[in-house]
């Protein structure tokens, strides 16, 4: 039996009022709220059978609204970066929102993340819904969203559908940051990855080509501790993991993309998604970010599994597509995570 139950809404400092819900299937829970369909705690059993909260979060709108690390939130129109902002449809070119070293980073300074979406229970979880305006963040066309997050047994399942009535490409990913401890840092998890490509990028973070894992710094095909990460030539220009693998094309399958763990709590993650790519972040910007109880978080405090479109499509279309989604066809992401414990 899933609990639904409302909490006290928080007071906008922009105006009107952010709802919350806890979703409480007895074995996982989620609080989420409407202010960018932010999933601030996620509680899940440890090999004791305690649970603890799983995700980083903050206690206040104004200090999520304060923040620019997406916790939690639902990053789009298009997650991770468009170059320089732009991309052409025909011979239209438009100009998006640059937030990020001359770059669009999860559609721009005023993105889905910082919007607030109408929210209302469903049986086993809570559907959001948002209508993105024709040139928000100068994207085209009047952008509709649904957002399920449902709890069955150990699964949180994340499905999206977003359409637009003009061509637009669309990318929306979970931005939450796991720590499976609910410790200071993430570097002691082990995490494995089953996709066998990543992207090579420049300094801002833009794809330049399509690698193999194998044998590279990138190569986690067996679960390896975060910690030995750090440092790797691969890896030292984001001072850490923030790269994006690419999935074997399965038309829309749900598929395993690796499993996150702790030796500490004996907590696992396995992430399940039918987006063409993951990107992989860990928490390597975060430090200094107010978290809950007004505590700074400390870098590498917490892992992001950001499933995907392709970062920059629009202008990489040979890479795997252009992610445009046309009039009358309809965006569809679903990833499941499952958590799990260990003897």
């Amino acid at each position: 039996m899933v609990r639904i139950r409302p909490l006290e809404p928080w007071t906008d400092p922009r105006g009107g009022q952010i709802e919350r819900l806890l979703i409480d299937n007895g074995t996982i829970a989620i609080e989420v709220l409407s202010l960018g369909g932010i999933i601030r705690s996620l509680w899940a059993p440890d090999r004791d059978g305690e649970r603890a909260n799983l995700v980083l979060g903050c206690d206040s709108a104004e200090d999520y609204l304060a923040q620019d690390a997406y916790l939690g939130a639902i990053a789009g129109r298009y997650a991770n970066r468009i170059a320089k902002g732009r991309f052409s449809v025909g011979q239209t070119q438009y100009q998006l929102d640059v937030n990020q070293a001359m770059n669009c980073l999860h559609g721009g300074s005023e993105g889905f993340h910082r919007k607030n979406w109408q929210l209302g229970p469903l049986p086993d979880g809570v559907r959001l819904s948002l209508k993105s305006l024709d040139q928000d963040m100068g994207f085209p066309g009047n952008c509709n969203v649904q957002l399920d997050y449902r709890l069955v047994g150990n699964n949180l399942y994340v499905e999206i559908l977003a359409s637009s009535d003009k061509p637009c490409p669309i990318s929306l990913t979970q931005h939450s940051y796991f720590n499976l401890d609910s410790s200071k840092t993430s570097l002691n998890h082990q995490l494995q990855i089953d996709a066998k490509q990543y992207l090579s990028i420049d300094d801002s973070g833009i794809p330049k080509s399509v690698c193999s894992t194998k044998s590279s710094d990138l190569d986690l095909s067996m679960p390896t501790e975060l910690q030995s990460l750090i440092g790797r030539e691969e890896l030292t220009a984001t001072s850490g993991i923030d790269h994006c693998f690419l999935m074997p094309n399965t038309e829309s399958k749900l598929q395993r993309f690796g499993r996150l763990s702790s030796p500490l709590s004996g907590r696992s993650m396995t992430l399940y998604t039918n987006q063409p790519s993951v990107q992989v972040y860990g928490g390597n910007g975060l430090e200094g970010v107010i978290g809950k109880s007004q505590q700074g978080l400390g870098q590498y405090q917490g892992v992001c599994l950001e499933p995907q479109q392709i970062p920059d499509a629009p202008n990489q279309a040979h890479i795997a597509g252009d992610a445009m989604i046309n009039p009358g066809e309809v965006y569809h992401h679903i990833s499941r995570y499952q958590f799990e414990v260990d003897a």
